[in-house]
């Protein structure tokens, strides 16, 4: 209970400041768990993660500046409401979407488990390589608006997976007889590279404070507001309720992620509500929506995350990295002898989001002005950061050049609106991909492509490519 309730306020702050997120939360939290016990270290970490949102979304209704991806879609009603004077009313449904959001997300991932047993049992080799090629094929699609450039990336984490040694032959692959390669790029490393780097470096270069706004009373609402606030989610528990069991369903979905659940279930509320056309004017319900899908996508994530080592976010990717760290190893066996640690992050998930509410009433006056805070002050404290985590991970001087020369290509990659997610995603799966195929070859060869559930992620990716390229020959139909 300590390291949850510590863990609240670190996850919100990390969510408060546009350009850190959970991702970086979880890798700048790393070294301090190191050494830790498994179950505590574990609760800590999931719990920071899941009430990020929670955090994002007040520079996102405040400021119009997302504090995390997933947070965009929150902007769209949340500061047109800010714009109104409704700041305070936003906040609080944004607030008591998240909890309740949160809570149903642990609750489907309570219900799941009697389903699931059967269900991760009668996967083999053969699904978990197409599972793999699923999640990087959804990730790249939902990353901007190119396939192409979203492919591009997830293929360059594909190849920079396959660097170590080959766990058939034993033989050295793009390692250039460094050792440190031996064993493969630190996951904690990459990430930190292709995420912190960049946005220090962005910001160093535009130079002043994260936000651009100068107006302060913005920050500033009374709790009468907040309270409404709240109250307008129990007002609308239909929605709350359908939006939360879609974004833990779309959690549950490996490689689809956060900004998916958030959009999708924005998207579902414009078209199921009455008036629509108030939606993007300042519509409380478009504040909920997505406000719930955020935190209730966290429980569906943990599914494929734990049962399949296939991580349902590019957070949870980190977060697989940080579990074997503490000595957890994600799979099938989790169905077998893991049960009581499912249980206790299901717990932990759930509590995490309910006393974030309490957390939340007492911080977000504080957390509002954190978009005020110099640049020259903040980039020292997250490189040193971010270079701790890289040196710890692996206690290897040599991550640091991993971290920069990592860095540099996610800071051309960010400059030139590539997607970078789709890096980390094949990053992680690629060593699951190529490990689960050659597993399946061993075992039927070219014939497991014609197993029944093989059959179903082969229709499942024809039609997740198929979707995308119906989707944009119509985006680009010409009018009239």
């Amino acid at each position: 209970m300590g390291l949850i309730l510590l863990a609240i306020p670190i996850g919100m702050f990390f969510g408060a400041i546009p350009g850190l997120g959970g991702k970086l939360g979880i890798v700048l939290m790393i070294p301090f768990v190191f050494g830790m016990d498994a179950i505590p270290g574990a609760v800590f970490l999931l719990a920071m993660h899941a009430v990020v949102h929670t955090g994002g979304s007040i520079p996102s209704i405040l400021f119009g500046v997302p504090g995390t991806g997933p947070d965009a879609a929150t902007i769209v009603d949340g500061y047109p409401m800010a714009q109104k004077g409704e700041a305070g009313r936003a906040l609080g449904a944004s607030l008591g979407a998240s909890g309740v959001g949160g809570i149903i997300g642990a609750l489907f991932l309570a219900a799941m488990l009697p389903v699931l047993k059967p269900v991760v049992l009668a996967f083999s080799p053969a699904e978990f390589f197409l599972l793999a090629l699923f999640g990087i094929t959804f990730i790249a699609m939902l990353s901007g608006k190119s396939l192409t450039k979203g492919i591009s990336v997830g293929l360059l984490g594909l190849m920079v997976s396959f660097i170590g040694l080959d766990p058939q032959t034993g033989s050295q692959r793009f390692t250039f007889d460094q050792l440190f390669l031996w064993d493969g790029i630190s996951i904690v490393a990459a990430v930190l590279g292709i995420f912190a780097i960049p946005e220090m470096i962005a910001l160093g270069v535009k130079g002043g404070s994260i936000s651009t706004v100068s107006d302060k009373k913005m920050a500033r609402y009374d709790m009468k507001q907040v309270l409404q606030g709240i109250g307008d989610v129990f007002r609308n528990p239909w929605l709350t309720f359908r939006t939360s069991v879609m974004g833990a369903a779309i959690g549950a979905i490996p490689g689809l992620g956060g900004d998916a659940a958030s959009w999708l279930c924005y998207g579902h509320a414009v078209q199921t509500c009455k008036n629509p056309e108030n939606f993007g004017k300042g519509d409380v319900r478009g504040v909920i929506a997505p406000e719930t899908a955020n935190n209730s996508k966290e429980g569906g994530a943990l599914l494929p995350t734990l049962f399949f080592g296939v991580p349902g976010s590019s957070g949870m990717a980190i977060l697989i990295g940080a579990f074997v760290m503490l000595g957890i190893q994600p799979g099938p066996q989790m169905a077998l002898t893991g049960m009581h640690l499912v249980w206790t992050l299901i717990w932990a998930l759930a509590l995490a989001n309910f006393l974030s509410v309490f957390v939340f009433l007492l911080m977000a006056p504080a957390f509002s002005l954190l978009v005020y805070v110099r640049g020259n002050l903040l980039i020292p404290f997250v490189l040193v950061l971010a270079f701790l985590g890289a040196y710890l991970s692996e206690a290897a001087w040599e991550n640091i050049l991993l971290l920069l020369g990592i860095g540099v290509i996610g800071y051309f990659l960010k400059k030139h609106g590539w997607p970078r997610p789709p890096f980390v995603i094949g990053l992680v799966l690629g060593p699951i991909a190529e490990g689960s195929l050659n597993k399946a070859l061993a075992i039927w060869g070219p014939t497991f492509f014609m197993r029944p559930l093989s059959l179903v992620l082969i229709a499942l990716i024809i039609l997740t490519i198929a979707t995308y390229i119906w989707r944009e020959r119509k985006s680009v139909k010409p009018k009239g």
